[in-house]
């Protein structure tokens, strides 16, 4: 079920809930400016926003739209902006979106769509207690606010990711069987996401700084430079930790390879050693089935078998002999060669 929150807010930066939209849009003689916060709204919710606020059609739509990048449009009355929401908890990326409508006296933000984060009433709160009296300078100062709230909590989801990427490495050192490369993937995914998101949101901050939207005063600019500042430090560390994670990846196929080739090694010697005793015993097998058979009565004649079978038996102690003889020097002079 949709929540949102309709709020009148003076100059002194003190804030008065209103029941509607159209109450909380009309504006005291005193000033101040209405902020409109809208969590997971229906069609008919933002519609009337086109006739009340002058919202142009293309940013309700963009509101009620699904996974689109971050970006800024410039209308006339007002100026649409979107940005990404990231949480991170138990190695799942979820991605949210926010969308803020500026004018020059009311702010209108969506989110919450499809059940993806948005910002809690208790965490809100306690961000518009911190500067009540910049809040009261304009639509502009409570909009930084709130970006650099959901900003802040891109922050977090990069440090959980981090701890995701130690903890990688660390399993890979410690037990290489059992690691499993999706895990690389799946990071790598998320690391993707993440930075492709503040790059265009790079460019928002960009564009904000120097002043492309008329609806943001010059006062307010410097805020959105420190924010600037925080999406290029953010920037710069998914950047390192796409690295780090190609990195992993050698590592990990380096090692597997590695294994697999030791693995190779132990059977090549096995399947040799087998090789070098069944060559042997080949010249035995075959004298001992010529000179074996019932129809050779040199060997099984009862005149013949008392000197026979002691020549037959140091016959072929003497072939093995030669033949091991002759195996050996020849893998010598392979094994040289090799070298």
């Amino acid at each position: 079920m949709s929540r949102h929150r309709f709020l009148q807010i003076s100059p002194g930066g003190v804030m008065k809930a209103k029941g509607s939209a159209e109450e909380a849009v009309s504006i005291p003689p005193e000033g101040g400016y209405a902020w409109l916060d809208f969590k997971d709204p229906a069609p008919e919710d933002l519609k009337p926003l086109i006739e009340l606020l002058g919202v142009h059609p293309l940013s309700v739509e963009d509101c009620l739209d699904e996974i689109q990048v971050p970006k800024i449009d410039n209308f006339e009355k007002n100026t649409f902006l979107l940005i990404n929401s990231y949480s991170h908890q138990a190695g799942v990326l979820s991605t949210g979106e926010i969308d803020f409508i500026i004018g020059t006296n009311f702010l209108v933000t969506v989110g919450g769509r499809n059940k993806t984060a948005h910002w809690e009433d208790k965490d809100i709160d306690a961000v518009l207690r911190l500067e009540p009296q910049n809040l009261g300078q304009g639509p502009d100062f409570l909009m930084h606010a709130l970006m650099n709230h959901a900003i802040d909590g891109k922050h977090k989801a990069i440090d959980s990711i981090e701890c995701e990427v130690d903890d990688a490495e660390e399993s890979i050192i410690r037990d290489l069987s059992g690691f499993r490369m999706s895990r690389l993937v799946h990071l790598r995914k998320n690391i993707l996401n993440m930075r492709k998101s503040l790059f265009y949101e790079r460019e928002i901050f960009i564009k904000l700084c120097r002043r492309d939207s008329p609806f943001v005063g010059e006062k307010a600019v410097y805020h959105f430079r420190d924010v600037y500042d925080h999406i290029t430090k953010y920037y710069e560390e998914t950047e390192i930790y796409r690295e780090v994670i190609l990195s992993l990846t050698e590592m990990y196929l380096s090692m597997v390879n590695n294994r697999m080739s030791l693995i190779a090694n132990k059977t090549n010697m096995t399947v040799r050693r087998l090789t070098f005793i069944t060559t042997i015993f080949m010249p035995l097998t075959l004298l001992a089935g010529i000179f074996g058979m019932s129809e050779w009565s040199m060997i099984t004649g009862p005149a013949n078998w008392r000197f026979s079978y002691p020549f037959f038996g140091v016959a072929m102690a003497a072939i093995g002999f030669l033949t091991y003889a002759i195996l050996l020097r020849t893998d010598a002079k392979l094994q040289q060669k090799d070298k």
